[in-house]
């Protein structure tokens, strides 16, 4: 398993190759990258680590954070023996080996910090099982999930371990990390400056993903750094080319959809009726038409994918060839109905800021707090009730905290995206006027 790293380790030529991720292993929690407002002297770790009072803990976080480093770093400096299992693969049988090996360590002078990796993975009955052992001091627990502990962990293993949330690594926490990493390997990555913040783009959060591609991309022999896309192409597989026999099949198609796009009912009708002289599945059709509904019309005309769903649903009933004049309406129609690209234009925009936001949380003031372990830490504190509010209308941010606010829907003068564009400039400036007051 991959660790967090910090530390300029010199590499060792006399040894095997090891992988990055243990040559660059921390060997003090001051050498970990991120995590400070845990790890540091403000945060309940530094806390309890200046008290010398460490308590069984559960380490919530994403993947990729830390959680089985900072454990094994918490084991050394508080003098206890590290002992590692997963939840996956330890039964009831091991777990007793475990607490008997604890319990004699304990009785020639030595505690045990039991890391428990995925500890969510166990069922409420083998979660019951640890709670004698650490009320006897037999082990200190630490455990490790990706999973909401309110839901997964039962209420008497929480009431005895204090839960830290662990958040994922920012950019320049693995840049940082990326630089550590070069000087383990003696050299530069390389990669222009924008292929390097694309690396750093692809490990979205996580320091293990990262130190894959570090490694992935050091073994390159290259004679000049990559850009962006050489990158993208050498890291992400290509999806597999779908071939299908019938050219024609694809050069129609590409017509109807353009005559219904520029406009020309005449243009659609004849190339919609070529496809089904040459044998098509009206079914074919009904979804393509569909589709042109919802990526050229869109809001524009919301009764335009209605009346295709409706034609469909005629060819279904009637079958052909008298289900074939309903879609025939509905080419006509669509042909003449106003255009908009507007919202296929703004998801594709949102699907992109999904990609490069990676995962994000959602404020907290918006997120749901039903158990009293996710309203001390935040969820839900803040929240504005719209309906409350002077125009039913808060104004407030539902973006994730850093990210500036995007327009992607921009509603066009055509149709009835005119009344929509009324709506979002109405709640655009209403908006401004919340901020500024």
């Amino acid at each position: 398993m991959a660790d967090l790293f910090d530390s300029p380790h010199t590499p060792n030529t006399h040894q095997a190759p090891r992988p990055l991720a243990d040559r660059l292993r921390p060997k003090t929690l001051a050498e970990v990258i991120g995590q400070g407002h845990v790890l540091g002297a403000e945060g309940p770790l530094g806390a309890m680590l200046a008290a010398r009072s460490l308590s069984s803990l559960i380490l919530w976080g994403p993947p990729g954070v830390g959680k089985t480093t900072i454990a094994r770093l918490l084991a050394a400096e508080t003098d206890l023996a590290f002992v590692q299992i997963s939840a996956i693969f330890t039964g009831v049988p091991d777990l007793k080996k475990v607490f008997e090996q604890a319990r004699i360590r304990r009785q020639n002078g030595q505690g045990t910090l039991l890391f428990v990796d995925e500890i969510h993975r166990f069922n409420k009955a083998q979660q019951d099982g640890f709670l004698p052992h650490m009320e006897d001091g037999t082990i200190l627990l630490v455990g490790a999930t990706t999973e909401n502990p309110s839901f997964e962990l039962n209420a008497a293993l929480l009431s005895r371990a204090q839960v830290i949330v662990l958040e994922r690594l920012s950019p320049a926490d693995l840049e940082r990390m990326t630089q550590r990493a070069e000087k383990e390997l003696g050299r530069a990555l390389p990669l222009s400056g924008e292929a390097r913040e694309a690396m750093v783009d692809m490990a979205d959060g996580d320091g293990r993903a990262l130190l894959n591609l570090i490694e992935q991309v050091a073994a390159w022999k290259l004679d000049k750094p990559l850009t962006r896309d050489q990158l993208a192409q050498r890291l992400m597989r290509r999806a597999a080319r779908y071939d299908k026999s019938g050219e024609e099949h694809y050069n129609l198609i590409s017509a109807l959809h353009k005559s219904v796009r520029g406009s020309d009912p005449d243009a659609a009708l004849y190339w919609f009726s070529r496809m089904l002289e040459g044998g098509e599945d009206p079914r074919f059709l009904a979804r393509r038409i569909t589709r042109m509904a919802v990526e050229d019309i869109g809001l524009a005309d919301p009764q335009a994918q209605g009346i295709c769903l409706d034609a469909w649903n005629t060819y279904e009933r009637l079958g052909s060839p008298e289900g074939e004049l309903a879609l025939a309406n509905a080419v006509a129609y669509l042909a003449l109905a106003p255009k908009s690209n507007a919202i296929y234009t703004a998801y594709k925009a949102a699907r992109a800021a999904a990609r490069e936001t990676g995962s994000l949380m959602p404020p907290k003031h918006i997120l749901n707090a039903p158990t009293r372990l996710m309203k001390d830490i935040g969820y839900g504190s803040g929240y504005a009730y719209d309906h409350d509010a002077e125009d039913g209308f808060s104004g407030q941010d539902y973006f994730p905290e850093g990210m500036k606010r995007p327009v992607f829907y921009s509603p066009l003068e055509r149709g009835f995206e005119r009344e929509l564009k009324k709506r979002v400039d109405y709640f655009a400036k209403l908006r401004i006027k919340r901020h500024s007051s």
